[in-house]
């Protein structure tokens, strides 16, 4: 994964351009994304049990709408690619085609059923031809609602937090089923209100950060990706976000950020290069900083960290974990969150 230029000339500013204000916490969180997603199909009950196995300290549900206001754990609200949907005889005439951030989209929309509907489908692998061990597990579990999610983080025996996303926040405020009223309520009801609970809510878009700054007392990160900008602010592009004055207007709504993981430890395809600057200036502004997302397959890593020829195998991820940890981040998100346990500890 490379950076643009003109994202990386924004990153590398140096870190002496504010005093530091930020007092790290003394181990960086790991974070299951989505579960533990490179062994379980994503948001399953079985991925997040898993990653809570494997020593993960939050679990991320991505939060998708229903048609009845529900909030249920999806990447996408397009589930034609992670449930069984398409068998579903009865549910043939909602395929349809959507402009999602300005993207045409086929398939079949969590807006469109029923928390009940969608209960009767079951989940399956994302990516079956680079994860095939996952998709023996196809077809055995429901979709999870946002309560189901915190419920399996709170049966953890030990402390265990849940880092939800709204996912297109804009796109469901435009079919009437606004994100932020619904999950400030649901962290209202569940306990989660305040900023020691165990809990960082995140989006890409600046508006629903704001909106829901308003109405809650959780932590708040602003992810922000290597290229483009906020879908809500077509003018607004990532990089800006990324210098100084830009990260002083995140620190005004937001406690964090969720950089690309390149925008702090890049790499030209080859090998992994220095580590930028990000860390110290989020720092100073005073933001958390935790980058996404760590795989361990080659087909994610620079050709010298790969082994073998397989782009299923697992190269020498393990150097991308030290490579983030040495920056300073103060978590992280992987598909593998025992590997990151595993070299944080190391």
């Amino acid at each position: 994964m490379t950076l643009t230029r003109r994202a990386l000339a924004a990153v590398t500013l140096s870190a002496a351009m504010a005093p530091t204000a930020f007092a790290a916490q003394t181990k960086p969180i790991v974070i299951g994304h989505r579960g533990c997603s490179g062994e379980r199909p994503e948001h399953t009950p079985m991925a997040y049990r898993r990653a809570i196995e494997q020593g993960a300290d939050y679990i991320e549900p991505d939060l998708v709408a229903t048609k009845d206001g529900h909030l249920v754990a999806r990447h996408e609200n397009e589930i034609g690619g992670t449930t069984d949907v398409a068998g579903h005889a009865e549910f043939a005439g909602r395929k349809t085609t959507k402009v999602i951030d300005g993207e045409s989209i086929e398939g079949w929309f969590t807006e469109d059923f029923t928390l009940a509907e969608l209960k009767t489908l079951r989940c399956r692998e994302r990516l079956p031809q680079l994860r095939p061990e996952n998709a023996k597990f196809d077809g055995q579990e429901a979709i999870c609602t946002f309560e189901e999610v915190v419920a399996i983080a709170r049966a953890a025996g030990r402390p265990v937090g849940v880092y939800p996303e709204m996912k297109h926040p804009t796109h469901f405020a435009k079919v009437g089923l606004p994100l932020e009223d619904r999950l400030a309520g649901k962290l209202k009801a569940l306990d989660l209100n305040s900023k020691s609970a165990l809990v960082f809510v995140q989006c890409f878009e600046v508006g629903a950060l704001k909106t829901i700054r308003q109405k809650t007392k959780a932590r708040l990160i602003q992810l922000i990706d290597a290229e483009g900008g906020p879908a809500d602010l077509p003018d607004l592009k990532y990089w800006e976000m990324l210098i100084p004055d830009g990260l002083k207007g995140i620190a005004a709504y937001a406690d964090g950020i969720g950089p690309n993981r390149s925008l702090v430890v890049p790499d030209d395809g080859e090998a992994l290069m220095d580590p930028t600057t990000l860390v110290a200036r989020a720092h100073a502004a005073g933001l958390a900083v935790h980058p996404w997302t760590v795989r361990a397959e080659n087909y994610f890593l620079p050709r010298t960290l790969r082994r073998g020829d397989d782009l299923r195998a697992h190269g020498d991820v393990a150097a991308v974990y030290r490579a983030l940890f040495d920056a300073g981040v103060d978590g992280l998100f992987s598909d593998f969150p025992g590997l990151a346990v595993a070299a944080r500890g190391a």
